[in-house]
């Protein structure tokens, strides 16, 4: 208990002073025609992410190097992208290394190709789909904050990850949104945050599915899952490039069109994500979970969430004509 609070001085002190090389070196997020905020914002505080990792890494006896080191290469160019905005290919490029290391760890090449291909794109598709839902003050941290506390109540009785790790995550998720989780941002995580964040969660699934033999947990990402998934299924449809920002999220039209309070919205998100956690856990712990409910839980998701997001934009179009 008192590595964990020397930790969280350490870690605090850490972001107060990147305040101060971020405010001086002006890592900034500037408000566009696109922003979720009105004002300037210094971005990068999400670096408590992978400070917190490291620092779990050199003190609970070196372990996991190789996914430790895809996590740094992750880190270090996402945070370069904050400062100097990196084309695309180098960020996929990095993206596929990182998960590279991240399954030579795990022995995941040991298994059939396909699997392989599709490990491949739904992780890498997991990290950009994270990053891309990042665009409103709370909702990254507050379903970080989900996540891992689901994690960790599953680790209490089925070890696949340590314990240690998920406490100094759930730490400096915490210190974090102290800064974040407010009406006017003092930070955001940028994609140094964003992106370190979402793979280690995808670290986290993946062991816990290889654990288990229950990929019905991967319900734990519903959520960022469905949203992100009609999203760019609707921006295909309107020929858009699907790699540029944009505010057409359900949580962007809520937050950006109707005007809900934007923590509000973010609450919301996190709290539908953990009743899903909740339900998952109790129906695979019951043995009740079968192919046919995991489907008929996505499929009743997606139903809800394609109901709302039509609510929402008509809602919007009729403002729009008055």
């Amino acid at each position: 208990m008192l590595l964990y609070f020397a930790v969280f001085v350490i870690l605090l002190f850490l972001l107060k002073g990147y305040f101060i090389i971020a405010d001086h070196l002006n890592i900034v997020d500037k408000p566009n025609e696109r922003s979720s905020h009105s004002h300037l914002t210094i971005r990068g505080g999400g670096i408590l992410f992978p400070l917190a990792t490291l620092a779990w890494f050199l003190l609970y006896g070196f372990v996991e190097p190789w996914i430790i080191l895809a996590m740094l290469l992750l880190a270090a160019i996402s945070f370069i992208d904050d400062i100097l905005t990196l084309s695309s290919g180098i960020r996929i490029l990095a993206h596929f290394a990182a998960v590279s290391l991240l399954f030579w760890q795990l022995n995941i090449f040991g298994m059939p190709w396909y699997i392989i291909f599709a490990a491949y794109l739904l992780t890498i598709g997991w990290i950009n789909a994270f990053n891309f839902m990042d665009g409103i003050n709370g909702i990254t941290v507050f379903y970080s904050l989900v996540t891992i506390c689901s994690f960790l109540w599953i680790n209490m009785s089925i070890t696949f990850i340590p314990n240690q790790l998920l406490v100094l995550l759930i730490i400096s998720a915490l210190i974090f949104s102290y800064y974040n989780a407010r009406v006017r941002a003092i930070t955001f995580a940028g994609d140094v945050g964003s992106v370190t964040m979402a793979f280690l969660l995808a670290w986290f699934m993946i062991s816990l599915i290889l654990k288990t033999g229950r990929f019905e947990y991967i319900l734990f990402f519903a959520v960022y899952g469905i949203d992100s998934v009609f999203t760019i299924f609707f921006r295909l449809l309107r020929h858009e490039n699907i790699f540029e920002a944009h505010r057409t999220h359900l949580f962007q039209y809520l937050s950006n069109e109707i005007k809900w309070p934007q923590i509000l919205v973010s609450s919301i998100f996190g709290s539908i994500q953990l009743i899903i956690n909740a339900v998952t856990i109790f129906l695979i712990e019951k043995d009740r979970m079968t192919l046919s409910v995991f489907v008929l839980i996505l499929l009743t998701l997606s139903i809800l969430y394609l109901t709302l997001r039509f609510i929402t934009i008509k809602s919007i179009q009729k403002r729009s004509f008055r």
